[in-house]
This record gives C-alpha cells, structure tokens and sequence, in this order.
C-alpha cells in the first residue's frame, strides 16, 4: 500500500540525507512498528473503550474540574495546560 505523507522540509531534507533511496519504505514502516501498539494489546483495547465511553468521560472530566477550585493546584493544572507545558 502507498501512502501520501506531508513532513516539514527540514525534516523531509534529513530523512533524504540518512536514509538511501531504496530503503525509505522499509525505514518507515520499521519506525510504524516500534512507534504503533498492537491492535491485539489488551491495555490498548481499554484504553480505547474508555476514550469512547462519553459517561465516563464526563465524570472524569467533573473530577478534573473540581481539582481547579481545591485551592491546591491552579485552573491550568485540571485543563491539563500544566502537563503539555513540561
């Protein structure tokens, strides 16, 4: 199968730097593999259940709320601004 991939330039200048011509694909798809979790993963399969299940996901997001106000942790902290900002 082919794909169509968009990569920044700079990035695009690198991998055709390092990687030869006629091992791009294998280059790839060897990084797809490491980076991707099995479909057949046991975690992965709950991870995504809960990701799908909206009531859960409300009552979390009740929880995460509510630890803004505790006078503990600031508002970025529940709307988890604190964690992308490590």
């Amino acid at each position: 199968m082919q794909l169509l991939l968009h990569l920044p330039e700079s990035l695009a200048e690198r991998f055709k730097q390092a990687v030869p011509t006629r091992q791009r694909s294998a280059f790839v798809a060897s990084l797809l593999e490491q980076a991707l979790p099995e479909e057949d993963d046991p975690l992965y399969r709950t991870a995504l259940e809960v990701e799908r299940d909206l009531a859960l996901n409300a009552e979390m997001r009740e929880w995460r709320d509510g630890l803004a106000s505790d006078g503990i942790r600031g508002v970025e902290y529940a709307k988890g601004e604190a964690d992308a900002a490590r």
